[in-house]
């Protein structure tokens, strides 16, 4: 009976298998066709010389990234305004993803369909594809909206070209936002839908406005949604098919074939992402909701820790 007791998992143990279950075809996945590719590109940004014909690496040098940082003129400028771009955009596409999934996970009248409206971006693709399907001898006009110009142009005329550009640049910068928001807005439907009506109820017992509620039960219980939509869309921002860096990088790999100086610079982009999404990690870990059991683990090791700093220490005479 006892070996039986001692070769039962527990539940931590069971949800830990669970979950390598599903994680492993990514990661079979990753090792087949990922790792030798990054390995590939790693070492190419370092080589000192290539021959095109097999493909066929010598050396080791850091000249190419030395080229990038002191010599390029064109890199750093495309580089900042990409990144200055991309830090203006993700943060208003995940607080407009968040108002708009908090919108439409109340109980309204066609809740359904608007949340079919919201996603229809994703599902027909990128801007860029959207717009080769309305080019098929669809109206012009409708391309404007895609391009954030709502507004036709006669009548901004009326108020002014400075008054015109702030406007259309404002409405651009929402319209290309919510176009690519439906991936963020499922998210967040999906952690809003988790909490549990217990706690809202229990809130509105205590007197607690819907504005507290809000900071109070909401935010802290989607707060895994929120990390996750925040590394989802920094990731997606940077990887977008209209990103002028990757163009850059791509004239240099394909256009010109300076296979080493490409990676070289996909590098220096990736390095610079991968610092971004740990600073998002490290501002997230102090405000993430953990579960009841993490809770009362965490306060029974201060109670221990506790305990034991404040027990005395035996003297001998």
């Amino acid at each position: 009976m006892e070996r039986k007791k001692k070769n039962r998992l527990t539940l931590r143990t069971k949800n830990s298998l669970k979950g390598l279950v599903f994680v492993l075809p990514f990661i079979l996945g990753a090792a087949l066709f990922f790792i030798y590719p990054i390995i590939f590109s790693i070492r190419i940004s370092f080589a000192s010389e290539i021959k095109i014909i097999g493909m066929k690496l010598s050396g080791f040098t850091l000249d190419q990234f030395k080229r990038a940082i002191l010599i390029d003129r064109e890199f750093l400028p495309t580089f900042g305004t990409t990144v200055k771009n991309t830090l203006t955009t993700f943060p208003l596409t995940v607080i407009l993803s968040l108002i708009i999934a908090v919108l439409l996970n109340k109980d309204i009248k066609g809740r359904g369909l608007f949340r079919v409206i919201f996603f229809i971006p994703f599902l027909l693709g990128s801007g860029e594809i959207m717009k080769q399907l309305l080019n098929q001898g669809v109206d012009r006009s409708v391309l404007n909206v895609m391009d954030g110009k709502i507004i036709p142009y006669n009548i901004l005329l009326y108020i002014g070209t400075d008054v015109a550009d702030v406007v259309q640049g404002i409405l651009g910068k929402l319209v290309s936002v919510l176009w690519r928001s439906g991936v963020q807005i499922l998210l967040f439907l999906a952690g809003l839908q988790s909490i549990s009506p217990a706690l809202y109820e229990a809130a509105k017992i205590d007197g607690a406005t819907e504005w507290e509620i809000f900071w109070k039960v909401t935010i802290p219980m989607i707060s895994p949604m929120m990390l996750l939509n925040l590394v989802y869309t920094v990731v997606d921002s940077f990887t977008s098919s209209e990103n002028t860096l990757l163009q850059y990088i791509r004239t240099y790999g394909f256009a010109n074939a300076e296979f080493s100086y490409a990676a070289a610079l996909a590098w220096i982009y990736f390095a610079f992402i991968l610092l971004l999404v740990g600073i998002i990690f490290g501002v997230m870990k102090g405000y993430m909701h953990t579960s009841e059991v993490e809770e009362v683990r965490k306060r029974e090791r201060k109670h221990r820790v506790f305990t034991i700093e404040k027990k005395p220490r035996r003297t001998f005479e």
